[in-house]
């Protein structure tokens, strides 16, 4: 699995913020964990696999906000007693 986080300059609200996660989850409906956050300037989502740059920047464009580039990392899921004990 891969954590996308991709920067987005324009946010300022929390409907802000809600509009940008309702687009990735409408771009890739398979998304899992999706947020936006004004204050870090990003969005972040969870895929098996990478995403297509150019999809998700088009998707992120067409909203009015500025897409400022991507990068992703691994995800490992966490179990409840990884969390608790890990």
């Amino acid at each position: 699995m891969v954590k996308n986080i991709i920067h987005i300059e324009g946010m300022s609200c929390g409907m802000c913020e809600a509009h940008i996660a309702d687009t990735i989850r409408h771009t890739f409906p398979h998304a899992a964990h999706v947020s936006a956050s004004r204050s870090k300037k990003e969005a972040s989502f969870v895929t098996e696999s990478p995403v297509d740059e150019a999809v998700i920047k088009k998707a992120i464009d067409e909203t009015g906000y500025n897409y400022e580039g991507m990068k992703t990392e691994p995800y490992e899921k966490k179990s409840l007693f990884s969390r608790l004990f890990g």
